[in-house]
């Protein structure tokens, strides 16, 4: 029997939320896509007043940690979001379709979302979500990965996207 995911909102949680590409494919493999990707996640943050504290771009899905907006929901940042790096990122790829070729989705339409309130939970996601390269084995060690908030814990350094730390 199947359960409903239970999301829970307005309680001043964070929100560990993952989403993947449809068909798991590497639809983020480019430098360009995952450059895309955090440029908009930034850009949505701004425009939606919610507080970023971690990410990680993979090439086949995302890892978030981010507080609630300060106006609409998580799931309507994470529809706009999702929208706008799929029109940007499959605008770049109709250029290699044959004209009659049926647009393939970009998203899995699902995404799981993990209500985070201790400090210890905070840490071990972000532990999680930091490591998530060298695991995969894209990296030796995660500061290599700049599609992370990892550079910013480890080294102080400010990215492309502000973090709330």
């Amino acid at each position: 029997m199947a359960y409903k995911l239970i999301r829970h909102y307005g309680r001043v949680h964070l929100h560990f939320i993952t989403f993947t590409c449809y068909r798991r494919l590497p639809l983020l493999r480019s430098i360009r896509a995952r450059n895309a990707f955090v440029q908009i996640l930034g850009e949505t943050r701004d425009r939606y007043g919610f507080s970023l504290v971690g990410y990680v771009v993979m090439p086949e899905h995302i890892h978030l940690l981010i507080g609630e907006p300060d106006e609409r929901s998580v799931a309507v940042v994470m529809q706009v979001l999702k929208q706008r790096v799929s029109r940007q990122c499959l605008a770049r790829g109709r250029s290699r379709l044959p004209q009659d070729a049926a647009p393939q989705p970009f998203w899995y339409p699902r995404s799981y979302d993990f209500n985070v309130f201790s400090e210890k939970k905070i840490a071990e996601k972000l532990d999680y979500m930091h490591w998530n390269p060298v695991k995969r084995g894209l990296v030796a060690s995660p500061e290599q990965w700049r599609w992370s908030s990892y550079r910013f814990y480890a080294l102080g350094e400010e990215g492309p996207v502000k973090i709330e730390g």
